[in-house]
């Protein structure tokens, strides 16, 4: 199914968007990947979910990735004897461990990482930062606090540690049996939630066992400052605006998201900028005029992907808010400046030959006629660096490993198809040809730029670039060409 965009879509599923008929209208109207939010749903919801996107899949044609959101560690304080309190600027209120249910003076918090690095100080965030604590003593089991901001605390509210790196375990013990669940599944992409060094990657890397590619949210301050690190060892990047906007400053996070998704277009792995994008197309069917200049931000930014979460999931209008999605990203790519910026924030890279043979695809592309770049890869790696160049022209990533095709899915401008595995170089190009022509890219009378590999069906051997004529016909297997 061809885009008339180059940056993806993500969708997030749920109790409104949890059929055949609407899932399909989802990928139809431009949902490019379908993401399982972990924290919400049974195991047996999310197995029905993946049942039909695949199902989708096959009526479709159409690669479609999946991608599994792990909830990560949550931490909470605990219940309160009334059910909530009301704390006011300037009291004072303690944290402990203390298993009893709180009040107006006290309250358990069940998490003895949290005592272990708090310092006199620092700052505690409760219910997303709606309430700040700032710690004024503290213990090896409590913490006694000075409310900086009051509000209404009650039963089981999230808690924020923004000034601390916690020895806490990326992965729960719910979380390593999801992971292995949709693992098991066959989920394309697998998604960390609060990651705070590149141990926490390597760890679900482990585990996933090549069964998925690994993408790391960034949520906390901490990932911020190891995102060089963190961003090595995954194969693609979250900024999750949500998070990271309660433990930092607001005003923080625009320049931050600016600079990790250039990081990670400069990386070739594919980056989603997610959270409150189109928001108030929960309960409206259109959206406000600043919503829709943050998505159409995080696009002449570059970015790979931008995503729906409850717009999509729990929503009132989760297919207007998907073709609202697609209409924004139409414009922002049809505008003289979107081309402007990307070609001036192009990095030259001096690395591979691969990197070479891709930026070489694309100067061709760009000042001769040609009408699309075909590259074939195994792993996804060549279609990745064809995208960090962000070409003029369409890319089709050609591969025979259907794993590959779901998982650049993701990947800007990338459109999948997929092929038997090759022989002979010949037949790499006959085949980009039919590819091209069928999907309406070009015609007999064009040109196309072919990039592949010799010897086939190995990774990391991208080495030839041919410009080919688009009525390549099928020749004998004897044919020495």
């Amino acid at each position: 199914m061809r885009r008339l965009r180059n940056t993806k879509i993500v969708a997030t599923l749920g109790p409104a968007s949890n059929d055949y008929e609407t899932i399909r209208a989802l990928h139809e109207a431009g949902a490019d990947v379908f993401r399982l939010n972990m924290s919400h749903g049974s195991h047996d919801e999310i197995r029905e979910r993946h049942r039909i996107i695949r199902q989708i899949e096959r009526d479709l044609d159409s690669p479609i990735a999946i991608l599994a959101d792990l909830q990560g560690p949550k931490l909470r304080v605990g219940a309160f004897r009334n059910g909530s309190e009301e704390l006011e600027v300037g009291q004072r209120f303690r944290l402990d461990l203390d298993e009893a249910e709180g009040d107006a003076t006290r309250v358990t918090l069940p998490h003895q990482e949290i005592f272990d690095v708090l310092e006199p100080g620092q700052k505690l965030l409760v219910n997303d930062g709606k309430i700040r604590l700032k710690v004024v003593e503290c213990g090896p089991d409590h913490a006694d606090c000075e409310v900086t901001t009051g509000g209404t605390i009650s039963n089981r509210k999230g808690v924020n540690v923004p000034d601390a790196v916690l020895n806490l375990a990326a992965l729960s013990e719910k979380d390593r049996d999801d992971l292995e669940f949709v693992c098991q599944l066959g989920v394309d992409w697998l998604a960390l939630s609060f990651v705070q060094r590149p141990e926490d990657v390597q760890e679900a890397r482990s585990l996933a066992g090549g069964r998925a590619a690994i993408l790391s949210k960034i949520e906390k301050p901490a990932a911020v400052k190891s995102f060089d690190a963190i961003l090595e060892a995954s194969d693609g990047i979250m900024v999750a605006r949500g998070d990271l906007g309660v433990e930092l400053p607001v005003h923080a996070v625009p320049p931050i998201q600016k600079s990790l998704v250039r990081k990670c277009r400069n990386a070739a792995k594919p980056v989603i900028v997610a959270t409150q994008m189109l928001e108030s197309m929960i309960e409206s069917p259109m959206p406000t005029r600043a919503e829709v200049s943050d998505v159409a931000a995080a696009i002449y930014e570059g970015t790979d992907a931008v995503m729906l979460s409850a717009e999509s999931a729990a929503g009132s209008f989760p297919v207007e808010a998907v073709k609202t999605m697609d209409s924004v990203a139409k414009s922002v790519e049809d505008d003289p400046l979107y081309r402007e910026i990307i070609e001036a924030s192009r990095r030259v890279v001096r690395g591979t030959v691969a990197d070479g043979i891709v930026a070489a695809a694309r100067e061709i592309a760009e000042t001769t006629d040609i009408k699309v770049i075909c590259c074939f890869t195994e792993s996804g790696t060549t279609a990745l660096r064809v995208a960090r160049e962000r070409p003029r022209v369409p890319i089709i990533a050609m591969t025979s490993k259907r794993g590959t095709a779901r998982r650049l899915a993701l990947s800007w401008g990338c459109n999948t198809v997929m092929t038997g595995e090759l022989e002979r170089f010949k037949q790499a190009v006959v085949n980009a040809a039919r590819a091209a022509r069928v999907g309406g890219y070009a015609t007999e009378q064009d040109q196309i730029v072919v990039t592949a590999g010799v010897p086939f069906n190995q990774e990391g051997t991208t080495n030839i670039l041919r410009v080919a004529p688009c009525q390549e016909r099928l020749i004998y297997a004897t044919d020495p060409g």
